[in-house]
């Protein structure tokens, strides 16, 4: 008997703690971070740790809230529905905020706003949106860029990548005539890749905010992200990491220090 009734605890202690794994609780109050490894200068990992303006800001946003992060690779096109799901507490990836990505999940407050920039080879004849049409246009899956194409150039052949190395090793090689990143990332390949003779060809500027995103209903985690968000605006932290990571852009008047 006493055996059975050990055994009966044991069963719901094992329920117990299955019940409490993934997300915050997994790992003594460490949130999961999804967030992607090769999107410059937004998101991604240089030596072994994950950096970018994006992933800088929030673990200043965590440093002032007393939050733990772990940061965890994934692909942009899965990255919501892993949110979602509860794989991940936050999405760290310059996420815009549009009404469709709502109905999945919910957004911090803004932290910066949306820019592309076309990117081509030079001889291709791309100057702008206006001179896509027949073109193979390179675009990460579920993306802005990928709308934003899909409504300004129909008349183009979309071509998806899971992320953005797929998409800038096809344009490198010729594969596909352009490409569509967020405009800081098409700068930087663009730098990087001289041998490839890459240009911006046209940036373009949204008003779409970006956010973290996080699971619905998680109002709790919301209202802490979007309080360090209010303090690190304020104190100064966020023109510091904007300024480096993306120095050549301008900064809203909403994030400059002093505000919130």
């Amino acid at each position: 008997m006493k055996k059975s009734l050990a055994a009966a605890v044991g069963a719901v202690l094992v329920a117990v703690l299955a019940a409490c794994g993934g997300g915050e609780s997994a790992s003594g109050g460490t949130l999961r971070v999804g967030t992607l490894s090769d999107s410059k200068p937004n998101a991604y990992q240089e030596n072994g740790v994950f950096t970018g303006f994006d992933n800088e800001l929030l673990k200043a946003i965590a440093t002032s809230q007393n939050l733990k992060l772990e940061f965890v690779s994934t692909e942009f096109s899965t990255l919501l529905s892993q949110v979602a799901n509860g794989k991940f507490d936050i999405g760290s990836s310059g996420i815009s905020q549009t009404d469709e990505r709502r109905k999945t999940v919910d957004f911090s407050a803004p932290y910066n706003y949306q820019s592309l920039g076309i990117e081509a080879r030079d001889g291709v004849g791309i100057t702008d949106e206006n001179s896509l049409a027949g073109k193979r246009i390179g675009v990460v899956q579920g993306t802005v860029s990928d709308s934003w194409l899909a409504a300004n150039a129909p008349a183009a052949q979309a071509v998806r990548f899971p992320q953005d190395a797929a998409a800038l090793a096809a344009l490198k090689a010729g594969a596909i005539d352009g490409a569509i990143f967020d405009q800081a990332t098409a700068e930087d390949y663009a730098a990087k890749n001289p041998d490839a003779k890459l240009k911006v060809v046209k940036a373009i500027t949204t008003t779409i905010p970006h956010g973290f995103a996080v699971k619905k209903g998680n109002t709790e985690l919301v209202g802490k992200l979007n309080a360090g968000l209010k303090q690190v605006i304020a104190d100064g932290t966020w023109e510091k990491v904007h300024q480096r990571f993306e120095p050549n852009a301008p900064v809203p008047a909403e994030f400059k220090a002093g505000q919130q």
